[in-house]
């Protein structure tokens, strides 16, 4: 699957939290190419935006056994069954509002989001979908006994070694390729636990929403009043568990080899692939060339020139450069801005201030893609005759057309208009210093 994907439908769910024992629901949302995962809060003053990524997710010190993201005082617990969703069915791009701290719990699997998912359908995106490439190992390990170590591959392989001193879940190992696609009947997989354990968990807080019924509970007499879907669930489940928190690095092409892992040491492993994602994008700056004179670059292309990250990365895609002389971006403006939720809320239109600087960052593109330039950055110094003539709502899209005036070894002056369909929506000459990083 080349291309990103989105749902074709919304999507209302609701449930209670298998470790909060709070209500909650969520909506799922189509997005546009290049959005991403972004969950939004909706039970709070101000609806909180939290993207679903590497920098977003939280230890477990702090929440145990089980994946949050978040930022500042605003969590939402328990992602990782509809992440699972997401990846197996090769969703990129979609907005989730929540009510809620916590994901509904449903069954204890990913099993109702996919049914939900596949009965409103989902539909490809022009939008190439992007990778995070394994190119040598990346691993982590715990207490000597559990491990996750990942390898060259030319797509998403897992590799995951159960192993239990209980008898009924004993020890158990798979192999298996994904490539957004259902895998067998791994979604339904349930989270499962020792009796032993429960007392312990609730005296931590924990487990407040679980049950026989959407939790297996294993005790020495076997699964409390309840029965495995099938001989496999107790592995299938660790899987599925892995596969949602590996979601929140993006798409992974590489062979995961676990032994014994859970959320704590997965979450261990996203962040050595922070690490290993911000190195390769540091030696991929150092290196950028562009080979043609024209040509398209995408969002991982253009961080590679450009300092900026989300949520302040206003580019979406480059269609056109000529170097030292044209470039114009896209910037598809979408219902989940982090800009929206204080900007005109009853009325959101973009601010001004950020078209400009959409401008700015792909002029930057224009004058860093010279050899000459190569490696510098490009400082904001003015913005001249700045014009707005329309309202940038969600839903438009810019095209964003910048020619160069002089591009000189320290300064750089451009000409920028930004356009919805036909109509400009606003104008600049904008003004930079070119100086060595």
């Amino acid at each position: 699957m080349d291309k990103q994907r989105t749902i074709k439908g919304r999507i209302k769910l609701e449930g209670v939290g298998l470790h909060t024992g709070e209500k909650s629901r969520i909506e799922l949302i189509p997005a546009l190419a290049n959005t991403g995962i972004i969950f939004v809060r909706k039970d709070i003053p101000e609806s909180a935006l939290i993207k679903a990524d590497l920098y977003s997710v939280l230890t477990t010190d702090e929440f145990p056994r089980r994946t949050s993201v978040g930022g500042g005082d605003v969590y939402i617990h328990t992602v990782e069954h509809l992440m699972a969703a997401l990846c197996l069915l090769g969703i990129n791009n979609l907005q989730i509002n929540v009510w809620g701290e916590e994901i509904p719990g449903l069954d204890g699997s990913a099993k109702s989001f996919v049914e939900e998912i596949r009965r409103v359908g989902w539909e490809n995106q022009e939008a190439p979908r992007r990778s995070l490439t394994i190119k040598e190992p990346v691993w982590v390990e715990e207490n000597s006994s559990s491990s996750i170590v990942v390898l060259p591959y030319h797509t998403l392989r897992i590799s995951y070694t159960l192993k239990y001193e209980d008898p009924l879940i004993g020890s158990s190992y798979i192999d298996l390729v994904l490539n957004g696609s259902l895998w067998g009947n791994l979604h339904e997989a349930r989270t499962f636990c020792l009796e032993e354990e429960v007392k312990s968990l609730l005296d931590m807080g924990l487990g407040k929403g679980s049950n026989y019924e959407n939790t297996l509970v294993v005790s020495k007499k076997g699964i409390v009043e309840n029965k495995l879907r099938f001989p496999d669930e107790f592995v299938k489940h660790k899987i599925l568990d892995l596969i949602g928190d590996l979601y929140l690095a993006g798409n992974i092409r590489g062979h995961v080899i676990a032994i014994r892992s859970g959320h704590s040491l997965n979450i261990k492993l996203l962040e050595q692939l922070r690490k290993y994602k911000e190195k390769v994008t540091r030696a991929g700056l150092r290196s950028q060339t562009f080979i043609s004179e024209t040509g398209e670059l995408n969002t991982e292309e253009i961080m590679r020139i450009l300092p900026h990250r989300y949520p302040f990365l206003l580019v979406d895609k480059i269609i056109y450069l000529q170097k030292g002389k044209k470039s114009v971006g896209i910037k598809n403006v979408t219902m989940n801005e982090y800009f929206f939720q204080g900007h005109f809320p009853g009325r959101p239109i973009m601010p001004g201030v950020l078209i400009v600087e959409a401008m700015a960052q792909i002029a930057g593109v224009l004058m860093l893609a010279c050899e000459e330039n190569k490696g510098k950055l490009a400082y904001f110094m003015a913005a001249n005759n700045v014009k707005f003539r329309k309202p940038v709502e969600p839903g438009d899209q810019l095209l964003i057309e910048v020619t160069a005036g002089r591009i000189k070894s320290r300064t750089a002056a451009v000409y920028a208009k930004a356009s919805v369909g036909e109509s400009k929506v606003a104008e600049a000459e904008l003004m930079f210093a070119l100086v060595k990083a």
